[in-house]
């Protein structure tokens, strides 16, 4: 026997659909794309920010807030860096201001925070863009792939009763060309469900850290020196 060709099988399954069929075979193709597309790009993304993570412990063992940011680099998709230059952005603001302004109302612990915040929010709407679409794709996928399978499903039906061919034969290769449509629509969901909670996973973890550092900055900004966390108590440098 020759080996299964599964190349030629889908050329055939292809030329042998109709209209809807092709269309729902282009739309699990495009949502593959998107799928991969979102989750290397957010992945490189991820590791790129777990880099920056590693300085943080370097930017504390600087002489001063200017020393620090340097460490940091310079790199404005570095939310580290980014939070750091906002909160200090915002003590200065505050501490050097010649004309008072509505805002300036606001004690310097305040301002800070609001700054900080600010710029961790900025940062997770970042991060979580591009996650919605592969959870549309984890939870349509399958079933975009299964109404083709009952399309052509029916399609087979109709054309082996105008036939009056009833043999197993001629059932089983029609349905189960149409059956390959569901598995192509797992084949594409699965990607996209374990994609959405590594990168869900990472982004929880990476939110941890940047807000352990905010927290550190509010600290220093408003007191002049970092929290410094012990098992036993918690002092200040």
């Amino acid at each position: 026997m020759e080996p299964h060709n599964s190349s030629a099988t889908l050329a055939l399954i292809w030329a042998h659909s109709d209209a809807i069929m092709k269309a729902v075979a282009i739309v699990l193709f495009l949502m593959s794309i998107a799928t991969w597309s979102i989750f290397v790009s957010k992945a490189l993304s991820l590791r790129r920010h777990h880099r920056y993570a590693q300085q943080v412990d370097g930017f504390w063992h600087t002489t001063d807030i200017g020393h620090g940011l340097t460490h940091l680099g310079s790199d404005s998709h570095n939310p580290f860096y980014v939070t750091a230059l906002e909160g200090h952005e915002a003590m200065q603001h505050l501490t050097q201001v010649n004309a008072p302004q509505l805002h300036d109302s606001m004690d310097l612990s305040d301002w800070v925070e609001r700054a900080l915040k600010k710029s961790i929010d900025d940062h997770s709407a970042r991060a979580h863009s591009g996650l919605a679409v592969l959870a549309s794709v984890a939870s349509t996928a399958p079933f975009i792939g299964l109404f083709g399978t009952v399309w052509g499903i029916y399609h087979a039906l109709m054309g082996i009763g105008a036939a009056g061919q009833v043999g197993i034969d001629q059932v089983a290769g029609p349905i189960g060309e149409a059956l390959i449509m569901t598995a192509l629509g797992l084949l594409v969901a699965i990607p996209a469900v374990l994609g959405y909670n590594a990168l869900l996973r990472g982004n929880k973890a990476l939110s941890h850290q940047l807000m352990r550092f905010a927290h550190d900055l509010h600290a220093y900004f408003v007191t002049g020196a970092r929290v410094r966390r012990s098992s036993q108590s918690i002092t200040t440098d």
